[in-house]
């Protein structure tokens, strides 16, 4: 199967190979557990203004916790603002005000933001609170106190004119492992990798423009190295998407480098008895998790635990936090700890984290999900040229924040990059939610209204009680699979469903010579839309409330489990009101208009301020272009030359010493070829058989690391999205 299939029901990449989870070799019990879980979601830097491209983390986490309290699992729903790193202190500098003003803004405003797209998070704390500034000094602490941290002079840039250093983002210059620019502690316009203090090269001062220099200076070390072989056992174990267990291997396959944690700089959080130096943002970052579930167990008990600080005293922790969340259990016991993040922060949360928590004897992530970027158009969302669909703009608009959480949960499988346009974004509601999903619920409840006041009275049908035991089954194991777009698609399934039942039974028809089936249709159909309701509340909270107040159901839906869909109906309810309205053609020209001049404005005053910095722990894509298209044209017959044919994967097996390559056997009709690819620390090699792909079958033979290569398999961009065919074209078949 194709790692970018369009249906990531049973997607490899999108849940792991691991299948159904009853017995389960890395010990991970199926949800819902009898231990409390926690979701989190990747801090944005708080300083600038969010689009919906950023949203794609946080709709996401919110669904699959809201999937996950369906199930009856208790959860904790939890993140907040990172109010540290030199993102936010350029950011201030360059605005003339304090970081800590500057960051408060954003922050409180994106307190404000994310409720308004129905993200309900237990608690939105920020990394400035007493409880993650304890917190990330016990932690720090206890490192110390364990052995894992040391002293060693580096290499510092440092501006000589102003004689000042220059921590991470303001020094940029040149990637020393691809040569593409880089800034600070990121090469965030090339391979991706974390770059450690000393290592970029052409330093320069992002303050001042001037050429920078490196001079030596104390600072302090995790031992990342010593936790190589923990971290390869906890890769292995890891579940979620498979980007997030293949991205790291790099780094734990290699030789695992010691990690910098401290920097010169004067806005952070100070490394404990030494306050001339700041945690790097990657330390204290991660352990708002901890200090926001903390603060959310003590808000959930009231004022009399508050109090009690004394939990804090050491990273292992100690008090209690009463009747509520017990967070302690959630994060130093037996926990289920699910990180959602962008795929640009893997290697934080799957590397430097899980380390982190070990040496601190904490409980590791069960779940890593890393989301692809959000693309607009085609290209990517550029803020600085204001070539972004601002969150606020589209809430202006009047739009339900439930269509664009519908639509970019299920638009491609999480870990693949999606397109925003507009365009597509009408073509989806008006197909989807208009035409399947609001037409099916709509025509059901006006219909047994009408007829018999609500429900009719008769027996829910084998047929359709046997079809919605098994929506909740495809539900519970999308769950199990952290497939957050069948979570989401499942509603829409069911409506699909529903809409062809009620067409070929045709109950209108049957209420004069049939009455007692007729309402044996309606019945199904009432129950139907009841079990649509409890299967959209995850992805769709504030329809699935409307329905749910359609059918004069009394209580939240956000309260009731997956039984609630096989519950008989109200006896009576009123006449419904649709659920969505249609997006006409001439709304869509308006938006797109609107958007290409605001393009067209930033392009004409490149000076002007833009909405947004950077937000590295959000789930956006760079601001950067795709690669110019080559210049040099050729002809029809050069293309011709090509030989690109399917090819179906037979077998994969990593090549030993090789930290990146795959051999494969590729059934190509006429034979079957081996090829070697580059795969291996990208996709899961066991996933790799039955998946379709393109491949070039005249280039030339070659030997890779002493293995023949007769082929090359054609992959899109760093993650090596493979390409594939949409239909059922047969191994052999010629591309043209």
């Amino acid at each position: 199967m194709s790692t970018n299939d369009a249906d990531d029901r049973d997607e490899h990449d999108e849940h792991g190979t691991h299948g159904r989870r009853d017995d389960r070799a890395d010990g991970h019990a199926r949800f819902p557990t009898e231990t409390p879980a926690v979701v989190t979601c990747g801090l944005p830097y708080a300083n600038g203004d969010l689009h919906v491209g950023h949203l794609r983390t946080y709709v996401g986490g919110d669904t699959f916790a809201r999937a996950l309290r369906t199930l009856g699992q208790e959860v904790a729903f939890v993140s907040g603002s990172d109010m540290h790193g030199t993102p936010v202190a350029v950011n201030a500098w360059q605005e003339g005000v304090s970081p800590e003003e500057f960051a408060l803004r954003h922050h409180e405003k994106y307190e404000e933001t994310f409720p308004r797209f129905d993200v309900d998070f237990d608690n939105y704390g920020h990394t400035r609170t007493d409880a993650n500034v304890e917190l990330t000094q016990a932690f720090v602490r206890t490192l110390d106190e364990e052995g894992y941290v040391y002293d060693e002079e580096i290499a510092v840039a440092w501006d000589p004119e102003e004689e000042q250093a220059l921590p991470d983002r303001y020094v940029e210059g040149t990637c020393p492992y691809c040569g593409a620019h880089a800034r600070g502690d990121e090469c965030d316009e090339g391979c991706g990798r974390h770059l450690e203090p000393g290592e970029i090269e052409d330093p320069t001062s992002v303050v001042t423009g001037n050429p920078a220099e490196y001079r030596t200076r104390s600072h302090k070390f995790f031992r990342l190295s010593e936790f190589e072989e923990y971290l390869g056992e906890f890769i292995a174990r890891l579940d979620g998407t498979s980007n997030a267990r293949n991205q790291p291997r790099e780094w734990i396959e290699g030789e695992l480098k010691d990690w910098c944690i401290t920097r010169d700089l004067d806005w952070g959080i100070p490394y404990p008895g030494e306050e001339e130096l700041i945690l790097y943002v990657w330390v204290d970052a991660p352990v708002e998790y901890v200090a926001s579930t903390k603060e959310f167990a003590e808000s959930s008990v009231g004022s009399d635990n508050a109090e009690n600080d004394e939990s804090t005293a050491n990273a292992a922790g100690a008090g209690s936090a009463g009747e509520g969340f017990d967070w302690e259990r959630a994060w130093a016991e037996d926990g289920e700890l699910i990180h959602v993040i962008g795929r640009d922060i893997i290697q934080h949360h799957a590397v430097f984290w899980p380390a982190m928590l070990r040496g601190v004897g904490y409980n590791e992530p069960r779940a890593i999900l890393a989301s692809g970027f959000v693309n607009l158009d085609g290209k990517a969302f550029s803020t600085s040229r204001d070539r972004a669909v601002w969150a606020d703009d589209y809430l202006a608009e009047g739009f339900d924040p439930d269509l664009y959480r519908y639509y970019v949960v299920t638009a491609t499988g999480f870990q693949q990059d999606t397109d925003f346009s507009w365009d597509r974004f009408q073509q989806r509601v008006n197909s989807e939610l208009v035409g399947a999903l609001g037409n099916f619920v709509y025509r059901s409840l006006l219909f047994a209204h009408r007829t018999y006041e609500g429900t009719p009275d008769s027996e829910l049908s084998t047929e359709v009680r046997e079809r919605i035991e098994a929506a909740i089954e495809d539900f519970e194991e999308s769950v199990n699979e952290y497939s957050v777009r069948a979570i989401g698609q499942a509603p829409v399934e069911l409506a699909q469903f529903g809409n062809e039942y009620i067409q070929q039974a045709e109950p209108w028809k049957l209420v004069d010579d049939d009455p007692g089936r007729a309402a044996q249709v309606i019945r199904d159909c009432v129950q139907l839309v009841k079990a649509i309701g409890v299967l959209a509340a995850p992805v769709m909270p504030g329809t699935a409330a409307r329905l749910w107040a359609q059918l004069g159901e009394s209580g939240s839906i956000e309260d009731r489990g997956l039984d609630a869909a096989l519950e008989a109906p109200p006896a009576n309810f009123d006449a419904p009101p649709e659920l969505f309205e249609r997006i006409e053609d001439d709304r869509v020209a308006e938006l797109n208009e609107d958007l290409q001049a605001r393009i067209e404005e930033s392009a004409a005053n490149p000076d002007a301020d833009a909405r947004e910095g950077s937000h590295e722990e959000s789930d956006t894509a760079a601001e950067t272009d795709l690669e110019p298209l080559t210049e040099g044209r050729i002809g029809f017959e050069e293309f011709q030359d090509l030989d690109l044919r399917v090819g179906r994967i037979e077998h994969a097996e990593a090549i030993e010493g090789s930290d990146k390559l795959v051999r494969l056997e590729v059934d190509i009709g006429i034979e079957t070829r081996q090829i070697v690819a580059g795969l291996k620390q990208l996709h899961d090699t066991d996933s790799l058989p039955d998946q379709k792909v393109v491949i070039v079958a005249n280039m030339e033979k070659a030997e890779l690391f002493g293995v023949e290569s007769n082929g090359m398999v054609l992959a899109a961009g760093e993650e090596a999205d493979l390409l594939t065919t949409h239909d059922d074209a047969s191994p052999g078949t010629r591309v043209r």
